[in-house]
Order: C-alpha cells, then structure tokens, then sequence
C-alpha cells in the first residue's frame, strides 16, 4: 500500500494532473493531496498506514475489574459470562460489566473454549404460573458407596421456581421408597396441584402385564387430590427441568466426590448441596433469583405430638401426617358408635369411593372401572358382593359390573367403613366364566364412540354416527342384537358375539330391559335387496345388508319400527323416522315411495 500511494505522489510531482492521478490509484483527489504533504514531512515511512486505535478510551473497563474476571474463571472454571457479571454486581462493584463484556475479556485471555456453533433444536418452553402448581419427579443413578453399591436418588422440582423438593438416597427404587419421599415432601412443603413423571414402574401400572393396575403412587396422588400426569413414552424433553437439575447435580458434585462412606453420608453432602442450589446459587430462568426466594410452599398441619416418619403397617392405624397421606380416604359409612359386625352375615356390602380426575374408579384388590372424563371427582356409591359390582350415582344406576371379590374383601371393606347392604338392587352381573345357556339374553352398556361404534369383545362394531357419545344399551337376544337408547330400540343388527361367548364379554349382565315383539296387526311391505343392501319404505333408507342382495324380504310397518324379515328371521330393526304414508307394497329392485 505504501508502494502504491509512493507511484502516484511520483506521478504529482512530475507534473501530472492530480485529477488524472486519483482515477489512476482509485482513491479521491484529497487522499492524493494528503498522500502529497505525508510525502513531504516524512518521506517514504510516512506513506505507511497509521494506527486507528484511539488515544484514550474513557470507557474500558479497568484493569482491575479484568484481573478480577480472569480470577473468578480460573477459580471456577464452570462459571459463564453471565454468572461472573451477576457475582461481580452482587460484590458491589459499580458499575459492574455486562455480559457481553465479560464474554470479550475471557476470549481475549483465552479462557474460552471455540468451538463449532450448532444450531439447537427448538424446543417448546413452558412452565406454570405459580409455586406448588406442578412438580416434577425423577429417579436417577451414580450415587456409589465404598462398599460397591450404587443407590439412586429420588428427586423432585417444583416448576415455577425450580426449587428442590426432593433429593433422596434410596438403597432400592422401589415404589414404596419413591411413596415415602414423596410423603415427606408434601409433609415439609405441602401438596402440590399436579406432579409430572415419566413412564416409570415406580410411577404408573399403565403398562403392567397382563393388565393395567393402580401403583402406590398412583394411590397416593389419587387419596390426596393429585393430578398424576405422564410424559410421552421416550420424551425426556417434557420433564427438562429435572434432567436439567440432574445433570448440574452431576457435573458439581458426583463427579468430584468420588464414593461416598455410606448411605448416611450421602444424604448429608446432597442435601448440603441442594440447600445451596435453593438459597444461594443463582437461577439464570429466574433471571439470577434463587429458588428459595421464588418458591412459596404451604406446609401440611402437622399434629401437636412428633412422631417418627414411617410409613403404614398393615392392620396398624396411621399415626403420622405421611401415614395419613398414604392412608386410604374412604368415609366411615357404619353408624356411630360402632355396633359388633357378625362375619358369617356379610352376603354384601355398601360404600361410597372418590372417581379419579380422568373418570377411573379403582376398587380395593386391583379392580378398576373407567366411566366418562365428565364424572372425574365425583362420589359414587357401591353395592358389591362376590357376583356383581352396581355403581351409583345420586342414586341413578350407572353400571353393573362381575364382581372379583372374595368373601375375605368384603369382610376387609366392613373394617375400612362399609356397611352390610341389603338386597341386590339390580340385575346380577354375569359371574366370570359362566356358561350361557343356548340363546341366552345378555345386556351390555356401552359408550359410543365419535365414529359411531362401540368396542365388543375386542372388536368395533359400528352402530350409528349421530348416537356418537351416547350410553346405549346392547341386548344380544338370540341371533340379533338391539340398541337401545333413551329405554327405546333404535336399531337392530346381526349379533356379533357367538352365544358360547357371550358370559365372557366385559360388563356383561342379565337382562333388565324388555323388547316390545312385533304386532301381529302391522302392515307387510315386500321388497327385492338391491346390491348395495338398501332397500326403501316411506321415504326412509333401511340397510338390510349386501350378504341378503337379491333377496326378497318383509318389511313389517309399525307405528314406531320397521322391522325387516326374511322369512321367520328378523333381520334387523329401524326406528320410524319418516311420516310418509307406505303406498308400495309389492317387491321392486328399488322402490322410492
């Protein structure tokens, strides 16, 4: 660059225009000017490229502050730009450096590793609004002993301030050590709203073989009012606030201390640690607040008498707040006082029991009922003995379900606040495994889906799309099957189910509604089943089937049905919907009246 601006003030001095010489060297005509008076007070060196650094800069952060920075990283090498800015504010100095600042003089000293920026994945970011609204809970490993062994370590967050609430050793992960933990949170913290989880035994019986069953955690979120919700199967993102915690925990602790003596000792340097990540570490989604400072907890009364924490024995009353919250709420139901129960008397047994928020009813020995998402949090009441199970509902008749109980679980629910009941005030259920006689009557009480079917001895058979969301009841009598809504047949189909099979079906029970038997009176209407298996009465579209194409069938006209005949075989049933009068009476391929 010197040479170039040396060639052109050469160019100058010989007399060339300096116009001609700046289009030349493609610069300005005051560049070459001033290339000129450089050239004539210092020569050649003067054509050389000067320094722009200004000569003061009354903004650069002293060097005292920077040695401060670089003493900070090297002291703990985890701390990040914005972590060393907010301890410096928090030591009084004024004005402390921002973080970008920071990150400047730790690159310039070389305490920042480069590395290749990756673009992250874009997460959903979410948490609630308030304190005791929803924790997170989680299991994890790397908590090694002397001796060999590895405990595992129950912990729980809260999700608005990110407080620990649980940091538990544990020798086994079992369900009951997970319970206790918990149980002891809530006593110290009180009850949250909801707890997150992943899929874990420990947390839910949703994938136990060879059938879904209720955990102890389950129970005790249930007893206590708690919405137990659960992450997607391989979804760790969703519960990102404790793997977060878990891996801090890690990087700071585990993996400097080495084994720990014992379980004991454990205990102590993590709760140690986590009484410092609540009160004193500051938290960068809290904008650098501690936990602590954020989180509100409302503590569970305790009684005015200590007791040891201990979890319920069985046959033993609880005696301490985690025993009370692991107890079981079911409402005394015997008078008062209590009057001697004879044992040998209890046929059957009546009590009330709590619907789960989602509509489950889970019964003493592991047998669950599911009713409509709408009926979660209500009382109901239960009628059972060792044949059936009669739920009701403000004294309406919900279901009627086989009975599992032995004569040993009916005495147990008179110790735990049923009452001897009376007679059986409805139908019996079919006993589990029965034999039906040949054409026997069962009824069943289904929901129908939004697609217009119904699940029936683990198939879909399709009903109709408006009585989706409707209760209906199924009556498989003979070789048909009616639909019966509001107590009126509103359709009338093949049966799906064999007569062998049909003692097996779920919620199967003797019959307690009638079917009205056709008139001998009714008008007949013959018709040819086209191919498609519609055939047409009074305006009205009646599906008989495309296995009875090209047969000719009877149609007899009610004041309320249509019932469709081959032969002495009634084929289906159509509630009458259409007032027309019926003015075909003879067979046609399609007839349109």
């Amino acid at each position: 660059m010197a040479e170039h601006r040396y060639r052109a003030v050469l160019q100058v001095l010989d007399g060339a225009p300096v116009a001609q010489v700046a289009r030349q060297a493609g610069a300005s005509r005051q560049s070459v000017y001033s290339w000129v008076d450089r050239y004539h007070a210092g020569g050649l060196d003067a054509l050389v490229d000067k320094s722009r650094r200004p000569h003061t800069s009354p903004h650069q952060v002293a060097a005292e502050v920077e040695a401060l920075v670089c003493e900070l990283r090297r002291s703990y090498p985890r701390w990040g730009a914005r972590r060393i800015a907010h301890e410096l504010g928090q030591r009084g100095l004024v004005p402390a450096p921002g973080r970008s600042t920071v990150h400047r003089i730790l690159t310039r000293h070389g305490l920042v590793n480069q590395q290749e920026q990756n673009h992250r994945r874009v997460y959903r970011r979410w948490q609630r609004d308030a304190p005791m609204q929803l924790w997170q809970l989680d299991l994890m490993g790397g908590v090694f002993l002397a001796s060999g062994r590895e405990c595992k370590l129950v912990t729980g967050i809260d999700d608005h301030s990110r407080f620990i609430v649980i940091a538990k050793v544990v020798a086994e992960p079992s369900g009951r050590a997970v319970c206790t933990a918990f149980a002891e949170a809530m006593t110290a913290y009180g009850v949250p709203s909801e707890v997150l989880t992943d899929n874990g035994k420990q947390f839910t019986g949703r994938f136990t073989k060879p059938a879904p069953a209720e955990v102890l955690f389950e129970r005790v979120c249930r007893e206590n009012g708690i919405t137990a919700r659960l992450t997607k199967p391989r979804s760790p993102t969703t519960t990102g606030k404790i793997e977060r915690f878990h891996k801090t925990l890690r990087r700071e602790l585990l993996d400097h201390v080495g084994q720990f003596a014992d379980q004991g000792t454990a205990q102590a340097a993590i709760d140690a640690w986590v009484h410092a990540y609540n009160h004193t570490r500051p938290h960068q989604s809290l904008a650098m607040a501690t936990p602590a400072s954020v989180f509100r907890p409302t503590p569970v009364e305790k009684p005015q008498q200590e007791h040891q924490v201990c979890l319920p024995v069985p046959d033993q009353p609880a005696t301490t707040v985690v025993d009370e919250l692991m107890a079981p709420r079911l409402p005394a139901l015997l008078p008062s006082p209590r009057l001697p129960v004879d044992e040998s008397q209890i046929r059957a047994v009546e009590f009330e029991a709590l619907m789960s928020p989602i509509g489950r009813l889970c019964l003493p020995g592991g047998q669950q009922m599911k009713f409509p998402a709408a009926l979660g949090g209500r009382t109901v009441t239960l009628w059972a003995d060792n044949r059936s199970i009669h739920v009701f509902l403000d004294g309406e008749l919900l279901r009627t379900r086989p009975s599992q109980f032995t004569p040993t679980d009916l005495k147990a629910l008179v110790k735990r606040g049923g009452r001897i009941a009376g007679p059986e005030p409805a139908a019996s259920a079919l006993a589990t495994g029965a034999t039906a006689p040949p054409l026997a009557v069962v009824e069943v009480d289904r929901i129908v889906g939004r697609d217009g079917d119904v699940g029936l001895s683990g198939e879909r058979v399709k009903l109709a799309s408006h009585l989706a969301g409707q209760q209906v009841t199924l009556r498989l009598d003979g070789q048909l099957m009616h639909v019966i809504a509001d107590g009126k047949v509103v359709k009338t189909l093949p049966a799906p189910v064999p007569v062998e099979r049909r003692a097996q079906i779920s919620g199967a029970r003797a019959p307690r509604t009638a079917v009205i038997p056709p008139s001998a009176q009714a008008l007949r209407a013959h018709r040819r089943v086209p191919v498609d298996g519609v055939v047409m009465v009074a305006g009205q579209r009646l599906r008989v089937g495309r296995s009875h194409a090209g047969k000719t069938v009877v149609i007899l006209i009610e004041d309320t049905v249509f019932r469709v005949l081959d032969g002495d075989v009634e084929l289906t049933t159509h509630a009458r919907t259409s007032d027309k009068p019926v003015t075909q009476f003879r067979a046609t391929a399609r007839t349109r009246d």
